[in-house]
């Protein structure tokens, strides 16, 4: 039995940028990622900008590095990118205790995350059967 030889696809660049160690849990982290998912990056640096979450700063700063990263490295076209993939996972979790009544203490965990975030460059659309 010999080996199935893989199959080299032609595979896009992908431009990436991970924040490690966020002061956030995931569970706050997850929604506000979703919401910037496949649309540009300038639409979403704006919807970020105008957003009250803390957090959101971090993310700009995720998303302004990956830009960095594409014109730097890969020579792409800013207008152009889109933002193809947004995830989060966990990290360390400091845990502190706070002090209560009676001599007792009760746990205050303070969750990390760690934010990746992939762009790519969205490609011309033909026009699917728009008649003018």
């Amino acid at each position: 039995m010999s080996k199935k030889k893989k199959l080299e696809k032609k595979k896009e660049k992908e431009v990436r940028s991970i924040n490690n160690n966020i002061r956030s849990s995931v569970r706050k982290l997850n929604p506000i990622l979703k919401g910037i998912v496949g649309k540009k990056v300038e639409i979403a640096l704006r919807d970020l900008q105008f957003s009250e979450k803390r957090i959101t700063r971090d993310i700009r700063k995720t998303i302004s590095s990956a830009v960095a990263n594409a014109e730097n490295n890969f020579q792409y076209d800013i207008d152009k990118l889109v933002v193809k993939e947004a995830y989060c996972g966990k990290k360390i979790t400091m845990k502190r205790f706070r002090p209560r009544a009676k001599g007792r203490a009760a746990p205050i965990l303070k969750p990390y995350s760690s934010v990746t975030i992939i762009l790519s460059e969205v490609k011309r659309m033909e026009s699917h059967g728009t008649k003018s």
